[in-house]
């Protein structure tokens, strides 16, 4: 039907081929969508090519008198002491050639692929604003008189914690910049994790071969939550001892356990004299050092997999085409960092966050008004407030559920679901070969519709996180708010759900309409009966190649396989219909299919057309 959307494509591949096979006399850029190198011509002078080529002397040169025998350049200078220390490390660890493949390496170009990448330089910034900080916090639980730069706390009894905080905010020169600094760049890089992950999930990135890498990304965001609310805890003040006290009750609401985990935790009675210690050895050295360690293995398997990339044409499931790390990418990526840290720093400078001297040092029978968590532990104290009253007493144990399930369960199931999605899938589908180009949302209606009714349920959760705030402010009945967010909490969802898939199936007719009509002009034309119609032309080749390029697996259909009478079968077959069964089919010719397989063959696979991939 387009025969212009993969008429090119076998010479691409071809073209891709031969050009990894070229001498190494390249101009370092971008690969173009036709070649992987650009063999340029030798600009120099003759008698300089000769030179380098080992070939005649030039004209312009004279030649050597008989018996005299030229000597090359690197016979009249010997060899440098460092020039000879490099080809005695490279002969001892040849990293030479491995290192010049690695700065070639392409990465695609496109703005969602940044996510990732903020992240990590919002790390960076933690990383070296918190060893600043490290230099003047004192973990101390020992209470004392405050006799600080804060007028209105001297003399109140407070704990050396709280002391060195308001020490760094106020008496520090550049201490309240680099504190509110390091909060703000904590908020971005637990914002980039989850977004970043919602954009794997969207476009499944997790597929083969990197199920393995998604659960080190899903550990990655567990142990960022945790990095997070120890360093939010870590000042002693009353906003952060409130949420100390909140996480307290969920321990003591596991059952059997929890009492002695209490014990353990924090060194006996809350809130005793062990707990800051604790979170600050936790916050500065067993937590970042997993981290650190878990985005290594995370870069490693980026490298080794190679990156994802969206379907566009010469891109296929065998090449990845972007720019090289070096120099272009590494120039991009450095601007991205500077432009965050500067980003981040005007944050510091100009928006308060965590005024500590507001809220005063924690006392177990103080209580803030209108305190809210940080936003990534906000759904929890949304869960927390919905919760209806519900306790059960077993042998003497009082199991309390309005803490348990919201504090304890939700969490553990969230993450069990992020860690068992990718295997899940797989399990419906069945054995599929590599996957490295993006699904476009729209082409997987049924996961982006659970993706964004999950969205949804967070959503309203961290707007009850808020509840006593909303209440306070619009003057309503906590009563009644309590119970439209818990209406809300079942209904958002399904109408998410239901709402995101009918969009999803109304963009693939869509797509299938352009196929067939064309693309807009903006042009009306008169019909042969008077009457007018807007002007259509043929989509452009990158268009129609976007659209083509996709793999929607086909629902499992009743009785295909030997052992369909077995109940787990039954239930594979019916998750799978549900899954892929409503769909909308492009148009597309036998050899328009023939090429799409061929672009979505996985390395060392045979396509239809009999093309070894």
């Amino acid at each position: 039907m387009f025969p212009t959307v993969f008429s090119s494509l076998s010479a691409q591949f071809s073209g891709h081929r031969v050009a990894a096979r070229r001498p190494a006399q390249t101009v370092p850029g971008p690969r173009t969508p036709h070649s992987c190198a650009v063999v340029v011509s030798d600009a120099r002078s003759p008698g300089t090519r000769a030179r380098l080529e080992g070939g005649a002397p030039s004209v312009h040169e004279p030649a050597p008198a008989e018996g005299e025998r030229r000597v090359a350049a690197s016979e009249e200078r010997p060899p440098g002491r460092g020039e000879r220390l490099v080809r005695s490390l490279d002969q001892r660890l040849p990293v030479a050639a491995s290192g010049k493949e690695f700065l070639r390496k392409a990465f695609p170009d496109h703005w969602s692929f940044l996510l990732g990448e903020l992240a990590l330089y919002s790390l960076l910034v933690l990383v070296v604003t918190g060893v600043w900080l490290t230099f003047f916090f004192d973990p101390d639980m020992a209470e004392r008189p405050y006799t600080g730069a804060y007028l209105p706390l001297r003399g109140a009894m407070t704990s050396e914690a709280y002391a060195s905080v308001l020490r760094i905010s106020f008496d520090v020169r550049g201490g309240l910049l680099l504190r509110q600094t390091h909060h703000w760049a904590a908020l971005v890089f637990l914002g980039a994790i989850g977004v970043h992950l919602l954009r794997i999930f969207f476009t499944g990135a997790f597929r083969r071969p990197r199920e393995v890498n998604w659960t080190v990304g899903v550990t990655l965001f567990m142990l960022s939550l945790l990095e997070g609310f120890c360093g939010y805890s870590l000042p002693d003040d009353l906003l952060s001892g409130t949420g100390l006290r909140t996480a307290q009750g969920i321990v003591l609401s596991i059952p059997v356990v929890g009492t002695y985990l209490s014990y353990f935790v924090f060194g006996g009675q809350f809130p005793g004299h062990a707990i800051i210690p604790r979170l600050y050895v936790t916050h500065i050295l067993l937590v970042p050092g997993l981290l650190l360690a878990l985005v290594g293995v995370h870069l490693t398997y980026v490298v080794v997999h190679k990156h994802t990339q969206w379907a566009r044409p010469g891109r296929t499931n065998r090449n990845v085409i972007g720019k090289p790390l070096f120099p272009q990418y590494t120039a991009k990526s450095v601007g991205l960092f500077f432009t965050l840290a500067g980003v981040l720093t005007l944050m510091g400078a100009l928006f308060q966050i965590n005024p500590i001297w507001s809220f005063g040092p924690y006392r177990s029978d103080h209580v803030s008004v209108d305190s809210q968590p940080d936003w990534y532990v906000g759904y929890l104290e949304g869960a927390l407030r919905l919760m209806p009253g519900w306790e059960t007493n077993v042998a003497g144990h009082t199991i309390v559920w309005d803490v348990l399930l919201p504090g304890a369960v939700l969490p553990a199931l969230l993450f069990a679901v992020l860690y068992a999605y990718p295997f899940f899938e797989r399990w419906i589908t069945g054995p599929l070969p590599e996957q490295h180009l993006c699904d476009r949302p729209r082409n997987q209606p049924t996961r982006t519709a659970l993706g964004a009714a999950a969205v949804s349920v967070y959503a309203v959760l961290l707007l009850a996180g808020g509840q006593d705030v909303l209440a306070y402010r619009f003057e309503l009945p906590m009563d009644y708010l309590t119970r439209v967010l818990r209406t809300l909490l079942f209904v958002v969802p399904f109408l998410t759900y239901h709402a995101t898939k009918r969009a999803c199936l109304g963009l693939q007719a869509s797509d299938r309409r352009r196929l067939l009509d064309g693309g807009t002009t903006a042009e009306v034309r008169r019909t042969a009966g008077g009457g007018y119609e807007e002007a259509r032309t043929l989509l452009p080749r990158a268009e129609a190649y976007r659209i083509l390029v996709r793999e929607v697996p086909r629902p499992r259909a009743e009785g295909t396989e030997v052992w369909r009478w077995f109940r787990r079968h039954r239930l594979r077959n019916a998750l799978s219909r549900w899954y892929f069964g409503r769909g909308v089919e492009m148009p597309a010719t036998p050899w328009e299919r023939r090429r799409v397989a061929a672009v979505r063959a996985a390395p060392g696979e045979v396509s239809e057309g009999g093309e070894e991939s």
